[in-house]
């Protein structure tokens, strides 16, 4: 993260310059001939077991068990003798094949798409500049510049390096990382594995130093495709949801198997014709198949991850998508996320003065030159980093033209920044001095401690410091030494004579649109903790300028380690902002965290910072500035970096555990009917009112309305004003079941009452049309008032949803086409329906409809209750 260094930058993220190799020299492939050479050596990847292709689809769909029905009903109606009900009901099968087909594809699409965005980046130089790219688009001869905590995206040969350890456990099983030298004239590339070799592998991971590295292999021509290892980018695993629906899918499926047997049974002892109880049972049995459940579920997550990822979130980790609206805790680092990562030096402080940068200026004060001069000494001369591109910036305006810019120095040595000194110092030889100049930048602590100054010295700088952090700026430090030319370099920055030349503060804007995200998420129930590694001062400045609530109670990473569990969990209750921390105190906040029953959602973009990615409930890793080993532990990637882009993502979340939830209920209140009018006549010896036709009718409307017109409804007014609910709250809760129950048997009561009726009063085929239509209608008013929610019918009637009207439309023609066109109306039983009859059918699906609206509003306490809550 930006923030691991309390105030200090370099070798996290910076480029680097080992001599001979210089990024700012190196042109590396045109971008024309990378293209060649993609389209000549493909991308570079492994292939995925988990791509399904269309033939693998078809074959998966075609052995479900619904479909399995549909044959087994067919062939009966050969055996019968009706031929035209069996290719009717054959063709069907083809039909919603193709449904179910376009839908699987269109998850399937969702899949790869998040898994291209999950692809190891890599940081290449193309046509002379630095250019950040997928690790998909890496081709031989790119070159490629390695910072710790990066994924090596292909095999390559090292042409410089700075302190390089590579990890190579993925391929030699050795546990302890190898160090590497360069080798620009290596020729072909070894097997892996030993200390000090120039060649770096696909998958390892670099775990400490820097590098500069020419590809030789992509793709499967990697020691890794050698292997044949796949590497799943997209992991997939059972959801507590998942567990919930097998277990409603088991249910159903026992309760659809008891009556079919039922149905058979009494069938053919009251009747005496068996062949015609097992079609009745088959019905029945397609009546009750609840294979909507998990086709919905694995629906709505998938589409709900490429949603997130619209809002520049990508889902690595499916589980993710439904955690999401549960999330009450949100740890956020302070730079990047929260401010812009946009630095400027405002302030620099020599002594006890300090100067204020005019950004319009062109000129500085001669007492501060000596600060700029070392501070661009002691970054690399092509920076990445933001801080390190502010300095280079001030000092290319305001001291061009002076002594103090030195692009004829000879860089020897870089000491990069550690976790124990958060310092560091480069090493250069002047052509024109007899001792080397030894530059260091840091945390002001570590340049105190490095200049070894007295104690009234630092309590006087720590007052300089307070008064910058005050202003909210990020502060770093400045020192010089000299060294005698002859003399071996010393091991560790310690050993020179340092001394302190002065401070710098650095400014870094807010984010905009993150003051009104942190209310919103007041609103949403849901507490905003920052935490960064800058001061106090600083920290409460920027917390106060985006309405972080209690910014004036921080907890420091000293005050933290001293703290002991039980203090910790009762004072985090309270305090929204954690400031000097290091990343591996994060583990600690979230483990405090969890410990007082949040849900917790941590961001991070450093290696240090896996750990706390991988306890929290969400972790989210940082896309733009963050290092592979950090988005390999999370569970999503934030592709911009920006803190509204967290707070879409929980609402995108919510939405699509809401509309989830619409569709299940819908599932169950949609199959009562179904299966109550496939039970009840053959219970009380009437005629069968459904046959397997119609229940195919009815799956056409059914399939695409819990999936498509269900995943596209919009949210509702409210979801960012209502609590998280619990992670463990069910699908279904008791009144969520009694619901789909009721506005199930309202339907089915009006379909039965109407069946009967007409029995009596007309013949078997009108009294099945006038059933049929009641359904037909009542099934698009199921999917109106399962879409309102907590919102009024009427409103949810003027809310757009255009899949839902292509459903409603396409369900009202092919009903018309089968009540009306004779050809159609024999193959589905019907006799003709007079307008009187029609108007009955609509008057009684309205009815139904409006019981099971008087049933939500009884069971839900109205219609301004949450959707989340109705169930």
């Amino acid at each position: 993260m930006n923030d691991r260094s309390p105030g200090a930058t370099g070798s996290a993220r910076g480029d680097i310059d080992p001599p001979p190799f210089d990024p700012s020299r190196i042109e590396g492939l045109p971008d024309e001939e990378a293209a060649r050479r993609v389209a000549a050596d493909g991308p570079n990847e492994l292939p995925s077991s988990k791509r399904r292709g269309p033939i693998a689809i078809a074959v998966e769909v075609v052995r479900e068990p619904m479909f399995l029905l549909l044959i087994a009903c067919g062939t009966l109606y050969l055996v019968l003798g009706d031929v035209k009900e069996a290719l009717l009901l054959l063709g069907f099968v083809f039909v919603v094949l193709g449904i179910t087909f376009v839908q699987e594809r269109k998850t399937e699409r969702a899949l790869e798409a998040l898994r291209d965005l999950s692809s190891p980046r890599a940081l290449v130089v193309r046509s002379g500049e630095k250019k950040r790219i997928a690790g998909r688009e890496v081709v031989r001869g790119d070159v490629l510049l390695l910072s710790e905590g990066d994924r090596v995206p292909a095999d390559a040969v090292v042409l410089s390096e700075t302190s390089l350890s590579v990890d190579e456990s993925l391929l030699t099983g050795e546990s302890v990382p190898v160090t590497k030298s360069a080798a620009a004239g290596a020729a072909g590339m070894a097997r892996p594995g030993g200390d000090d070799t120039p060649f770096v592998y696909s998958g390892t991971l670099v775990v400490q130093g820097q590098g500069i590295a020419e590809v030789r292999a992509t793709g499967v021509a990697t020691e890794m495709g050698k292997i044949g290892k796949a590497l799943q980018l997209l992991e997939t695993e059972d959801t507590p949801l998942q567990r919930e629906t097998a277990r409603l899918v088991r249910l159903f499926a026992f309760i659809g198997l008891a009556l079919c047997m039922t149905v058979v049974v009494v069938f053919g002892l009251t009747r005496g014709d068996w062949l015609k109880g097992l079609l009745a049972g088959l019905t029945l049995g397609m009546a009750m198949l609840p294979e909507e459940f998990p086709v919905v579920l694995t629906i709505f997550l998938a589409l709900g991850a490429w949603r997130i990822s619209q809002r520049r979130v990508l889902t690595r980790r499916i589980p993710a998508v439904e955690t999401l609206g549960s999330a009450t805790a949100l740890c956020v680092d302070k730079t990047g996320t929260l401010t812009l990562n946009r630095m400027s030096v405002a302030d620099l402080a020599v002594g006890d003065e300090v100067f204020e940068v005019d950004p319009k200026g062109t000129s500085l004060p001669e007492r501060v030159h000596d600060v700029v001069e070392f501070a661009i000494l002691a970054s690399p001369a092509d920076p990445f980093d933001p801080m390190e591109r502010a300095m280079l910036e001030l000092g290319q305006r305001r001291l061009a033209g002076t002594e103090h810019l030195h692009r004829d120095w000879e860089l020897l040595r870089e000491y990069p920044l550690s976790r124990e000194l958060l310092a560091m110092s480069r090493v250069w030889r002047s052509p024109d001095r007899t001792e080397y100049v030894i530059a260091a930048k840091g945390a002001p602590e570590a340049i105190a401690d490095l200049c070894h100054l007295p104690e009234a010295e630092v309590a006087r700088l720590s007052e300089r410091i307070a008064r910058l952090a005050a202003k909210g700026r990020r502060v770093l430090g400045v020192a010089r030494a000299t060294f005698r030319v002859g003399e071996g370099l010393p091991g560790q920055q310690h050993d020179f004579d340092f001394e302190l030349l002065g401070l710098l503060g650095l400014a870094d804007p807010v984010r905009p649109g993150v003051p009104e995200a942190v209310a919103e998420c007041a609103r949403a129930g849901i507490r905003v903790l920052m935490i960064t590694g800058d001061y106090p001062g600083t920290a409460q400045s920027i917390a106060r300028e985006i309405g972080l609530p209690n910014a004036g109670e921080v907890i420091t990473g000293p005050e933290l380690e001293r703290m002991g569990d039980e203090e910790l969990s009762r004072r985090i209750r309270t305090v929204h902002l954690f400031a000097r921390m290091v990343p591996e105190q994060k583990l600690r906040l979230v483990s405090a965290l969890k410990a007082n029953g949040e849900i917790v959602a941590m961001t991070g973009d450093g290696v240090n910072d896996a750990p706390a990615l991988k306890a929290s409930h969400i972790g989210i890793a940082m896309g733009g500035r963050g290092t592979d080993v950090a988005r390999e532990s999370a569970a999503l990637v934030l592709l911009d970096d920006a803190f509204g882009s967290i707070v879409e993502a929980v609402r995108t979340g919510r939405r699509i555990f809401d509309n989830l939830r619409k569709a299940m209920l819908y599932i169950v209140a949609v199959h009562v009917p179904i299966a109550g009018l496939s039970l009840v006549p053959v219970l009380l010896g009437w005629p069968l009112a459904l046959l397997p036709i119609h229940i195919v009718f009815l799956e056409l409307i059914i399939d695409p309305a819990c999936t498509v017109v269900f995943e596209a409804e919009a949210e509702e007014a409210g979801v960012m004003e209502r609590p998280p609910r619990p992670l463990n709250e069910p699908l279904f809760g008791g009144r969520g079941l009694v619901l789909g129950l009721l506005q199930g048997l309202s339907g089915l009561a009006v379909a039965l009452a109407l069946f009967g009726w007409a029995l009596s009063a007309h013949d078997e085929t009108t009294a099945r049309a006038l059933a049929f239509t009641s359904m037909v209608l009542g099934n698009l008013g199921l999917i109106l008032l399962n879409r309102a929610g907590a919102r009024p019918l009427l409103a949810t009637l003027r809310t757009r949803n255009r899949p839902g009207l292509f459903v409603g439309a396409g369900a009202c023609l092919f009903l018309v086409l089968a009540l009306f066109v004779p050809a159609l109306r024999d193959l589905f039983g019907f006799s003709g329906l007079h307008p009187e009859l029609l108007g009955l059918s609509v008057v009684g699906a309205a009815l139904g409809v409006s019981a099971g609206n008087v049933a939500r509003h009884l069971l839900t306490g109205g219609e301004h209750v949450p959707a989340a809550r109705a169930a």
